[in-house]
């Protein structure tokens, strides 16, 4: 079975944040793959919403043998097995022009996106690799760019 790289981003504004991820970790390495490398904790203020409730987020990169929609499907799995429900998801609607408004977030108790996957790019419906809003998040980027740096210092195999 083929290994791929793929780098997530957990993000956790809810309950005891830390636990939480803690926990993350260990159902992504039963359900996903092994855990190469984890970024440190990154606090950070809501981005998108206002919450008198600030995050926990880190990066990390897995070893998988799933495909990407398989992926996505596990990494939803983790979050509902974690407590993360309907009223914490992400809305996004048509608005009456028919045009996409902006999404609206809301706290939720844990968040897990794909950010990378080997060095694929893929654009459907449900799911945008590379994370479409990834490069304006510094909760993101600043995690992503540390574990990138180990990376590349490893020697080849």
């Amino acid at each position: 079975m083929t290994k791929h790289q793929a780098y997530l981003g957990l993000g956790a504004n809810l309950g005891d944040r830390e636990a939480t991820i803690l926990k993350a970790y260990e159902e992504i390495e039963r359900l996903i793959g092994a855990i190469v490398h984890r970024s440190a904790f990154f606090y950070s203020e809501p981005w998108g919403f206002e919450s008198a409730h600030s995050f926990v987020n880190t990066v990390i990169m897995v070893e998988t043998t799933l495909a990407p929609h398989a992926l996505l499907r596990q990494t939803q799995r983790i979050e509902r097995l974690m407590g993360k429900r309907a009223e914490h998801a992400t809305e996004r609607k048509d608005s009456p022009q028919g045009a996409l408004e902006g999404p609206h977030y809301h706290d939720r108790p844990i968040d897990i996106d794909i950010l990378l996957y080997d060095d694929l790019t893929i654009d459907t419906p449900t799911l945008k690799i590379p994370h479409p809003l990834m490069q304006e998040r510094e909760f993101v980027m600043i995690p992503l760019k540390e574990i990138l740096t180990y990376a590349d210092r490893e020697p080849s195999q």
